[in-house]
């Protein structure tokens, strides 16, 4: 059964689609596990509306009905916003068996990537990708979105990685995965919260037009994604020595409530929610609205410029048929 046929693209995405006209993916997590409802339907359709007035069609992906949905909407949007964290957090290695078994998913950056990848978008917008956690030396909890930027053609726009990881290693991950790190007008690699990280990017670009032709020629090569590093507004950054102090306080409760691997990420951004007494919240809502403005642009840019991914598998020659004469008949 081929990859389309798990795919439910809503009839506006298609068309935009098959018109050539620019489409922003949206993740789903951020709906099921990175804030409570209404404030979470309230988050996605004010993005939804920044990525329109921007100038492109915006797709949420999430897992549904035994599909993968690639443009999300209406009843279905209501109730996987109404559903939470009751719904399963979708990253690659639950895709078969959630298709399979019907349930309803929000889907992660990796996850996400590929839908949008199997549905011919090429840009999507996050908060902050996944990457190697603290302490992952013993642990080996290392985020598959990292490995997913490395093997699939889609450019994601994000405001770097999430404070709570580890991000030198994280970057030094990417590095050995070659994927290239943009910076959206900076040369600082953005920690979420925080503009700055204290790492640097690999370059540099100054606008959207800049990063369509780099991303352009990275899916020509038939290379894989490319990550491009948003920082938050100014008006909305955090300090990053508070911020990094109210991390911390949440590792240790996580710690002592013996909290690990996918529940994690969950678990320390409700928790810094509640340190920061919302504040952190708020935050994340203004880096994504602002991580799907400048997705929008992209799209648009590389819509004018006519881009399509590159497959990387090359075709094998075809063998040649060798002739073989038939035996003369006796006379």
């Amino acid at each position: 059964m081929p990859v389309k046929d798990h795919l439910s693209i809503s009839p506006e995405v298609r068309k935009a689609l098959a018109g050539g006209r620019p489409v922003v993916a949206l993740e789903s997590t951020i709906i099921t596990h990175g804030m409570p409802y209404p404030q979470n339907l309230e988050m996605v359709q004010r993005v939804e509306a920044v990525v329109r007035r921007n100038g492109a069609v915006p797709a949420t992906i999430a897992i549904m009905d035994g599909k993968l949905k690639v443009g999300v909407k209406g009843e279905d949007l209501e109730r996987l916003a109404r559903g939470g964290s009751k719904a399963a957090k979708a990253s690659r290695r639950d895709v078969a068996a959630l298709l399979v078994l019907g349930g309803m998913a929000g889907t992660t950056v990796a996850t996400t990537m590929m839908a949008a990848a199997w549905a011919g978008i090429q840009v999507f917008a996050t908060g902050g990708i996944g990457g190697v956690h603290r302490g992952a030396e013993t642990t080996f909890d290392i985020s598959a979105d990292l490995e997913e930027l490395s093997q699939t053609q889609v450019a994601v726009v994000c405001a770097g990685a999430k404070s709570i990881l580890d991000i030198p290693k994280t970057l030094e991950t990417l590095e050995t995965h070659g994927v290239p790190v943009l910076g959206y007008k900076t040369e600082d690699f953005p920690a979420f919260w925080a503009r700055q990280s204290g790492q640097k990017v690999d370059h540099r670009v100054e606008s959207a037009e800049e990063a369509a032709r780099v991303i352009a020629l990275q899916f020509e090569l038939g290379m894989g994604g490319v990550l491009v590093a948003n920082p938050i507004p100014e008006s909305h950054a955090m300090d990053a020595r508070a911020i990094e102090a109210r991390i911390e306080e949440a590792i240790r409760c996580a710690e002592a409530e013996g909290v690990s691997r996918k529940d994690l990420t969950p678990f320390l951004l409700k928790r810094i929610f509640e340190l920061t007494e919302g504040k952190s919240l708020v935050a994340n809502i203004a880096l994504v609205e602002n991580n799907a403005a400048v997705a929008a642009e992209i799209a648009a840019a590389m819509s004018e410029l006519g881009a399509r991914p590159k497959s990387k598998s090359k075709s094998k020659p075809k063998s040649k048929s060798k002739s073989k004469s038939k035996p003369k008949a006796k006379a």
